[in-house]
């Protein structure tokens, strides 16, 4: 349905009058500076531009008092002295004489954005706004805030459109401590926030900024607050935040809108939050997001002050909310100790509020940093200041990937008559294959016991395969027969292997033995999912059993599968779906749609004939974007689930760094 990008050029008009080395960061540049690379990179043009409103009192009012409302609309006919004399009453603000105009459409263009998403207008979109919001109170500016932009729309939202679940996602590098005074006792929003606390010496300096704030009366457990104590997290502690505190939060609260406080201060470069997370962490913490809610996504900028991260920033998870393939996210994915002591405080505080965390699926792990194979594994973010040299900085960012992707192209190959009929719009049925003689040598080479009735089937399939190596297309579903499912799966890892594909997972899901000569040299990372014990051959292959509940599907996903994923970094996923599967459909989808992020969607699904007519169309909306339904209801895991991934990260914590939820103890 697309994407839609809200602006206004008045958003500019407001800038510091006096000297202030506080608030002179906030500046008009900051919008110019996105939309110039937004158009630059060709993203503007591509959105469904709205161009932004003003919001009403009314609007206004539904977070803010009447009292505040009026004193900021009397700020229009000040001079610079009263200005500067009111600035002062407050902590961080400055005010102009365009500021109520330009904070009514900062508020105004957020409710425009949720109007155009929940009647279904777009499918998303990033309201590009100044000033921001997250830190105005009901009757006071704070922080460069003046109307609490992402509050008025989550209010908005319940009003107008009845909605009972709202998930705010704050990743701004500051408390948005505003927003969660509102909605303190409010069940109906759960907000969570990352933030630069350091043990509370770092503004707003707030004990109501530590983990065990988490809500008041009804709304206990609903104030999610995940508090940095030092400097320098970067990508894998952002993700670690993401897989083991946010999304099964998330998840379990099933929310019906998405509303992300979009504030890059968090990214690498910015002189306020001093992390180290680059540009495209942000595509792969928006594409982890697209999979609540419907794909229902308001973002709404808040800070952001180093001109060039921030764009590239903005691009970044623009590109991601047009459905663009996620660029490879760099860097360890080791966490780093400080990281995984907030995330155990913050799992500590909310686990009696959630179902999810009270699963126990989270081992304290070792301290050690060696690898099996003895190499060092640093931990990124460990030093107590980001010092980021500004050449290295700009030679990071010249080298992301902004330049039009590859084409966004799912395909399907199948033998079963008819199965292809049904497939979603932009998804190709492809007829090609490769030589007869080509597919023959491959099968007997491997050793593979094929029928002359599978080598049809099996010369599509590596068709598939080699568009996708060579960038034909992005992704791609393939029929096999139930018998040549296994044989299928190894000719594909051995052909992967001999177009030099550095890394490759293998997820094989039913009855599908691991291969007997399957490599261990580190290029094959094999999980099988099936209805058996846990097994672990190395640390780079085993299985784990299939869970029959939904909370133990998600911990699977969220605890086990890409946390391994996203460490093992691969260049593409093979995925094979054999005898007695078991996936439903739900379920199979967002495994897929799951999947998608760590290889920029470069995924191969091989599916036995049996399944495909029920699978095929799921895993191809999966493939191509869409949001995957619900899981259902939330139930917790079985003993069963919970002793299974408990023994796996138990074993495989040497080699797996982003599996860790806590911390290791302090060494005597």
């Amino acid at each position: 349905m697309g994407t839609a990008l809200v602006y206004h050029e008045d958003m500019t008009a407001t800038r510091l009058l006096w000297d202030d080395p506080e608030c002179e960061i906030e500046c008009p540049e900051r919008l110019t500076a996105a939309l110039d690379a937004l158009r630059q990179h060709g993203l503007e043009e591509r959105c469904q531009r709205l161009s932004a409103c003003e919001a009403s009192e009314e609007e206004l009012g539904l977070v803010h008092s009447p009292e505040y409302i009026a004193l900021v609309q009397k700020t229009q006919t000040l001079d610079e002295e009263e200005l500067h004399a009111l600035s002062k009453q407050y902590d961080a603000v400055y005010f102009h004489p365009d500021t109520y105009h330009c904070a009514r459409l900062a508020a105004g263009a957020a409710l425009q954005l949720v109007d155009a998403v929940l009647t279904g207008a777009v499918q998303n979109g990033l309201a590009l706004v100044r000033p921001p919001g997250h830190h105005s109170q009901r009757a006071a500016a704070n922080g460069f805030c003046v109307f609490n932009n992402v509050a008025i729309a989550a209010k908005y939202a319940k009003q107008k459109y009845g909605l009972q679940r709202i998930l705010i996602v704050d990743w701004d590098v500051h408390h948005g401590q505003g927003i969660q005074y509102i909605f303190n006792d409010d069940p109906s929003v759960l907000y969570f926030s990352w933030h630069r606390y350091e043990h509370g010496s770092f503004w707003p300096f707030l004990p109501e900024s530590d983990a065990d704030a988490v809500g008041q009366g009804q709304g206990r457990g609903f104030t999610v607050n995940l508090p940095w104590n030092q400097v320098g997290m970067g990508n894998a502690d952002y993700l670690a935040a993401f897989l083991h505190v946010l999304l099964p939060l998330a998840f379990e609260f099933d929310p019906e809108l998405v509303l992300v406080s979009a504030g890059f201060d968090s990214a690498i470069g910015d002189p306020e939050g001093q992390m180290q997370a680059t540009p495209e962490c942000f595509a792969h913490l928006t594409r982890l997001l697209q999979v609540l809610a419907g794909g229902q996504i308001c973002a709404v900028l808040e800070g952001g002050y180093h001109l060039e991260s921030l764009a590239q920033s903005v691009c970044m998870m623009v590109q991601t909310l047009l459905g663009d393939p996620t660029p490879p996210l760099l860097g360890l994915m080791v966490p780093c100790q400080s990281a995984l002591e907030s995330i155990q405080s913050v799992r500590t505080a909310q686990t009696p509020h959630w179902t999810s965390l009270q699963q126990n699926v989270a081992p304290v792990l070792s301290p050690s940093t060696q690898s099996p194979e003895g190499r060092s594994l640093p931990l990124l973010g460990e030093s107590p200041t980001c010092a980021v040299a500004e050449d290295s900085l700009s030679h990071l960012l010249d080298r992301l990937c902004l330049h039009p992707p590859s084409p966004v192209c799912t395909a399907v190959a199948s033998t079963v008559p008819g199965a292809a009929l049904a497939l979603p719009p932009g998804v190709l049925h492809k007829e090609g294959s490769v030589l007869r003689e080509e597919t023959e040598a491959w099968a007997r080479l491997h050793k593979s016991r094929f029928q002359d009735e599978d080598l049809a089937a099996l010369g599509k399939t590596l068709c598939l395969l080699d568009g996708i190596l060579d960038g034909q297309i992005r992704s791609a579903i393939a029929t096999t027969s139930a018998p040549a499912t296994a044989a299928t799966l190894d000719v594909l890892i051995q052909r992967c292997l001999a177009h030099r594909a550095q890394r490759l997972l293998c997820v094989a899901l039913g009855q599908l033995d691991r291969p007997l000569d399957l490599a261990d040299d580190g290029r094959i990372l094999w999980l099988n999912i099936r209805g058996q014990e846990a097994a672990i051959w190395s640390m780079f292959h085993f299985s784990t059993p299939q869970p029959q509940t939904t909370g133990g599907f998600l911990s699977l996903i969220l605890g086990l599968v890409l946390p391994l994923a996203y460490g093992f970094q691969p260049d593409m996923v093979l995925m094979a779906l054999g005898p007695t599967h078991g996936l439903q459909n739900a379920q199979a989808a967002l495994l897929t749609a799951m999947l998608r992020s760590p290889v920029g969607g470069r995924i191969l699904a091989v599916v036995e004939e049996e399944s495909i007519l029920q699978l095929e169309r799921t895993l191809a909306q999966a493939l191509h974007g869409e949001t995957p339904p619900s899981l259902g209801p939330f139930s917790m895991a079985s003993p069963v689930e919970i002793q299974a991934l408990t023994f796996l990260k138990a074993q495989l914590k040497a080699r797996w760094k982003l599996l860790q939820v806590a911390a290791p103890p302090p060494q005597p």
